[in-house]
Formats: structure tokens, sequence, C-alpha cells
């Protein structure tokens, strides 16, 4: 095959040849050290937000001693003051949770997380709702703690009423409403079938489609939408949860391509479960359901229902009283031969119009909707990454996006009255991001560069800070200083695809010495979704790699995000094609550089990345020098309906398409190094698909070598299991030769 590299494009200083350094002085990192406490990023908060009356800001702060916990902490804005508003450790029971939501979590990747995960403000702005070991709290800012539950059974996604008087919550497959510190009771019947659920979210909800919620209230507690859903009709598959200490086996339902989903209805009711009605779905059962809202003056709710090709999403408006609905409108795919991206980047206003997101001219933008009518707010070929907020009385929308940069994303602003003077709200030498409240009158900003961890600070509307929430500087006390005078920059640039389009790469060099060549930790995801090569704070593992005197580089390959509908359309009906091609475009220009070495180029990927790796060793034999492939995809028709469809179709419509994705095939014509990693009890991509595959190999003598985590899903990770991740696989590559220079 000939080669498409054409001269890189330099967009910082990149290596263009090796250059002495004076080797620094202080420590080297340790991947024992990249994961242990203190967190080398500094802190790590979650789920930060604002209060109603904007004058609190809460947050998910970890712990210095241990990274893994989280207690919720509150910031007056008024006094400026930090406090502690529940302490996990002291207020927790340590009960074991439901395996209902250990699943959860898993899906959320936020398994190896302790204390507390989630919570919501009541809409007084005087207390928050804490779930905590299967049980609801009740946290008033005067440092009162009401406990609400106290089960055996898991009180799942519970959620305040709008008049912060009533909490619902899901256990044991019903939904249940009590007044704040009152009884709780059931609103939905407990089915005889336990395959049928009422107020959760569905498996491909959860996993696919960023969507863990099953119900939803109504404006003033006067109704409530619910959902049920049955998945008597959804394939299944034995699930063994292996642990240190024993195993448990789980028969679990798994939509797998080509196959059936859980049938969801949609029923509207009082709080007490009376005046039940079924949402109009229309006839055809086989559909998705990623979103479900209610109009602020509770008059309407609005459906989205995407067709199961995934090409249309019909938006539905609901009546209420009787569950009847009507097309609103309809959003189709940007292309002839591609899929609607989903997204939450959506604002109902109270005039009734929509501040809407779409790709309908190949880019993702904004546009108002109003009467029938689409007025487009922003466009070019750059993306809008998120929806911020609105201040509908300023008619003014906040949002994220790359106008300036590719890889660092900014917060701007715009005037509906007159959207084409778009206003920057951020500094460009940051990746940014944002959140409002819900009024739109105070930002909260997030940011980081490769040479700064993640800092937050408040601002007004114009951008500018108020106050730091989290300034996290890279001073003597800050965990990272210990590392800072072995800190490595990092280098951008682009190489050219076979058809001349632009790919982003990134690097990250150990100190090198003149003549020497240095092997390369390739790393890459490779499907539809990340973008993995951005200017944002990245921590310390790719630090520790180059200490270890290797290159660390990744490339964003055609499909990837954040391009436009053009540059991820080619993998359309075609994974394990394109993307392998334009991934083998990035280790011919490797090979280029004089001071790597071409012979030590190793492969490093995980889920979609482990698919890459197995696709890369099968097209290129010689090309790299080893393969890592970790909870890899092996065969498409084993992974689930939503998300494989949307790329691939059905196995029975395309089935040359699966057929040439599949790694299972050419499975035997790997003839370089390859390592398996895979957690023995993922409910993502099951470990079927490494069965197969090692199985596949092991019938025609292959040799590879395997590494299982007995008990962990799909992220195998927490303070001792992510050094041991990293050091079998380098080890590995220390086995076959891939080593840095003497």
């Amino acid at each position: 095959m000939r080669s498409f590299i054409a001269a890189a494009s330099i967009l910082f200083a990149a290596p263009a040849a090796a250059e002495h350094h004076e080797m620094t002085e202080g420590p080297h990192l340790t991947f024992d050290r990249v994961f242990a406490s203190p967190d080398l990023n500094g802190e790590s908060p979650r789920q930060a937000r604002l209060s109603p009356d904007g004058r609190y800001l809460t947050l998910l702060r970890n712990r210095p001693d241990d990274t893994e916990r989280y207690d919720l902490w509150g910031f007056d804005r008024q006094t400026g003051e930090w406090s502690m508003l529940v302490d996990s450790e002291a207020l927790g029971t340590g009960a074991e949770l439901s395996e209902e939501e250990k699943m959860q979590r898993e899906r959320a990747r936020i398994a190896n997380l302790k204390g507390i995960i989630s919570y919501q403000w009541a809409s007084d702005g005087k207390s928050v709702l804490v779930p905590l070991d299967g049980d609801l709290y009740l946290a008033r800012l005067d440092g009162e703690v009401v406990r609400l539950t106290d089960t055996e059974e898991t009180e799942l996604n519970a959620t305040l009423s709008p008049t912060g008087e009533n909490v619902a919550f899901v256990r044991s497959r019903q939904l249940w409403v009590a007044p704040v510190g009152g009884e709780a009771r059931a609103i939905t019947p407990l089915e005889e079938s336990e395959d049928i659920r009422w107020g959760e979210a569905e498996f491909i909800a959860q996993e696919e489609m960023r969507r863990t919620d099953g119900f939803w209230w109504g404006p003033g507690d006067k109704r409530i939408v619910v959902e049920r859903f049955d998945e008597s009709g959804v394939e299944t598959v034995t699930r063994a949860a292996i642990g240190a200490d024993g195993t448990r086996v789980y028969t679990q339902r798994y939509p797998f391509a080509g196959s059936a989903n859980a049938i969801v209805e949609l029923y509207i009711m009082d709080p007490d479960g009376s005046d039940r009605v079924k949402i109009d779905l229309g006839d055809n059962a086989d559909i998705y359901i990623p979103r479900v809202d209610w109009s602020s003056d509770g008059s309407a709710i609005y459906v989205h229902r995407q067709n199961r090709e995934q090409t249309e999403l019909d938006i539905l408006r609901v009546d209420p009283a009787t569950g009847a609905s009507e097309v609103f409108f309809t959003e189709t795919a940007a292309l002839p031969d591609y899929w609607l991206n989903l997204g939450s980047d959506y604002r109902w206003l109270k005039d009734g119009s929509l501040i809407w997101w779409s790709e309908r001219d190949g880019y993702g933008h904004l546009y108002h909707y109003v009467d029938g009518d689409w007025t487009q707010l922003t466009s070019g070929e750059w993306v809008v990454t998120g929806l911020v907020g609105v201040d509908q009385e300023a008619g003014r929308v906040f949002f994220t996006g790359t106008k300036d940069d590719v890889l660092a994303q900014q917060l701007y602003s715009l005037e509906l009255a007159d959207p084409s003077s778009i206003k920057l709200l951020t500094e460009t030498d940051y990746v940014n991001s944002a959140m409002m409240d819900k009024d739109g009158q105070s930002l909260l900003i997030f940011r980081s560069n490769d040479n700064q961890p993640g800092q937050s600070y408040l601002a007004d509307v114009e951008g500018n800070r108020i106050a730091w929430v989290m300034e996290n500087a890279l001073d003597s006390d800050h965990p990272y200083a210990p590392y800072l005078a072995s800190h490595r920059p990092t280098q951008y640039g682009t190489i050219k695809a076979e058809d001349g389009t632009d790919l982003y790469w990134e690097m990250v060099t150990p100190e090198m010495e003149p003549g020497k060549k240095y092997p390369v930790i390739y790393h890459h995801y490779g499907g539809p979704g990340p973008q993995m090569v951005t200017k944002g704070w990245d921590g310390g593992l790719r630090q520790a790699i180059a200490d270890m005197g290797y290159i660390w580089f990744a490339l964003d390959n055609r499909g990837s995000a954040n391009r436009g509908a053009v540059f991820e359309q080619p993998i359309y009906h075609a994974m394990g094609g394109v993307e392998v091609r334009d991934q083998k475009a990035g280790a011919e220009f490797l090979k280029t550089l004089d001071f790597v070495d071409p012979d030590k180029i190793a492969l490093d990927g995980w889920s979609y990345g482990g698919y890459m790796t197995l696709k890369q060793l099968q097209a290129d034999p010689g090309l790299y020098a080893a393969g890592i492939a970790g909870a890899p995809v092996s065969r498409w028709e084993l992974y689930d309906t939503h998300w494989t469809e949307r790329y691939m179709g059905t196995p029975q419509g395309n089935p040359d398409g699966y057929a040439k994705s599949s790694a299972i095939p050419d499975a035997t014509k790997i003839s370089d190094p390859l390592l398996v990693i895979h957690g023995m009890a993922d409910d993502n991509v099951v470990l079927d698909h490494t069965t197969e595959l090692v199985a596949a190999m092991q019938r025609e003598n292959v040799p590879f070598q395997m590494m299982l985590y007995p008990g962990f899903g799909h992220r195998v990770a927490g303070e001792k299991i992510s050094p041991h991740v990293q050091n079998a696989k380098f080890r590995f590559l220390k086995h076959h030769g891939v080593t840095p220079p003497e």
C-alpha cells in the first residue's frame, strides 16, 4: 500500500530533531504514585452546581488521603467560606449496594468511587438531597442532616419534586413517592415478571443514550411521567462476576446488535399513582426514547422519539391530561449515509420557543425555533460543543465551541436579537467548559491546559473572574510540585489522511540524548465519539511514561468527534477500515522522525481502542512492535443495539460490513506480540468478546498473553489496580524488547 503521508504541519514546537537536555533533578513519576493519594491533579471535584438562587456553590470533593471517596462541600458566595455539608464516612452505614446500583455506577464509569456520588438541590435553595449507601438523606445548610429512608432495599434515582415537598425514587422495580420526611408509598404496580420495571431507564438508555432517568416530575408536583419497560424479549447473557472471594452468576438481558430491544412505554399520572394515562408513542414499538421534558408551564410534555435506524428524531408534543401526541418537528441525519448524534444541548424557553443543537448544515450549531420557523444562531466550519445557559430576560445564549481552536474549546455568548456577533468569554490559552444557574446569571468556568491542572472560578456573564473556586496553583504545596522539574511539554501537529484531510496528533517525549532512538506508546481510541487530542490537562500518566524513556503519541482519525459530519461519516457501515488506515498514517509519520525507533512502536487502546489494536495488528503485520488490547470488541454482533447499529446498521441489513469489521476471522494472522486485558465482570464489552478471540487463536496455536481482572467491569481502575494494569503492560513490552535505549 502506498504511503499517504504528507509533510507534517507543526502547530507548536514539534520535535523535528532530538535535542540534548540537561537531565532534570528531582523524582520521576511511577505508576504507583500516579494513582495514589493525594491526587496529582490536585483536587478533583465532581458535579459542581449552583443553588437555585445562585448564592451557594456545591460540589463533591475527594479526600486528600483517599482519592476515591467523595464528600459534599458548599461554598457561600456571600461569606466566601467553604464548609463540609455531608461527611460520607461519618454518616454512611457502609451497607453493600444493590446489584442495580452497582450496574448503574458501572455504566456511568464510576464503579470505583465511594461515598457520595450524586445529589440534588431543593427548589427553595435551603437543602440538598443526598443518596448514600442505598438510603436517602436531606442535608440542610445549617448543618442538620435528616435521614429520609432506612431500608434493606436500595432507593435508586431519587429526585426531589419541583416544589421540594416530595421525593420520588425506585425501589424493587416500582416507583415510590413520599412527602419529604414522611412515609413512602408505591405509585406503580409490582409486576409479576422481574423483566418489567417502572421508573427506571432501560440498559440501552443508561449505557448509550446518557439517560439514567426513568421518571420526570411536572411543574408544581401536579403530574409525573413514568417509564415502564419490558425486557422479556431481550436476549440473555450469563455474566459471571468472578471475584477474588468467589463467583456470582447473573443472567443479564443484553440487546445484541440486530436483536430485540426492551419495549419502552411512558405513562402520566398524579403523584399518588391515580389518573394514569398512557402516552401515545406511535404504532411502532421498535423505537428509542432518549429524552423527556416538561414545558415550563406544565401545559405540554416533549418526548424525543428516535427510529431504530437512528436517522430520524421526532419531537412529540404530548397532552399531559390525555397522553395524546403530535409530531412537533422532526430532525433528520445531515447526510444520506449518516446518523443522528444525540445530545442534551437544547433548552425550552418560557415563551414556548426552543434553542436547539443540530448538525443539519454539516456542523453542530445552535438554532432558534419559534412558531414553526428556524433561525440559525451559529455557523461555520466549527462546532458548538455544549449549550451552557440562557438568560431569557436579556435574550442571551451561552455556549462552548471550537470557533477559535479545534483542540481547545472556549466559552462564548450571543444575542438572540443579533446572533451574528459572537463574544469570546474565556482565555484561549486554556481548554474551557462552563455551567450556569437556571436563570443564566452566574457562570462557573472550568479550565486547564497541558501545563496547568484543572481550575475553576465563578465569573459574571462577561466572563470576568469574581472568585476562585479551585485555583489549584502549581505551588510548592501542590501534589504535582515534586515532579514539575521533569514535566515534559506536549507538542502538536497534523498529518494528511489519504483524502487530504488534516489529522491532529499530540506527543510527549522524554528527555532525549543526541543520536538515540526512543520507543513509542501509541495510544488510541479510534472509534466515533471521543476527541482524544486536545490541549487540556491529562494527568500524570503520560508524564510517567515519558519519565520511563518512552514517547507518548495519540492521533484523532476520521470518525472522531468535533470535526463535523463529513469527518465522521467515513466509518458509516464500515468500522475497522478508515480508522485503521488513518492510524497507520500516524505510525508511518512516526517512523520518519530521527529520534523514534521505527522497530519499537507499540499500540495501546481500551474498548474501541482495544478493537483497533486487533485490527491494526491484523492489517499491517510488522508495522508495530506489539499491541495491547484492553476490553476489546472482537465481533460487533456481540455488542449492543443502539451504539453498534448507529454506525453499522444491523447484521441482517449489512452482513458484509459486519464480516469485514470483525476481528475474529483474521485473529490467527496476528504475528506481532499481543497482550489482551479484560475485566471479568464487564457488562458493556462482555467477556465473550475476549473468550471468542483467544479461543480462535488457541485453536491455531497463535501465541498471545492475557491479564484478567476478577470482579472488575469495563473500567478496571483503583488505587492499587490501576498501577497493576500499567505495570502489566510494561512488563509485557519489556519481555518483547520494546524498551528505551541504554
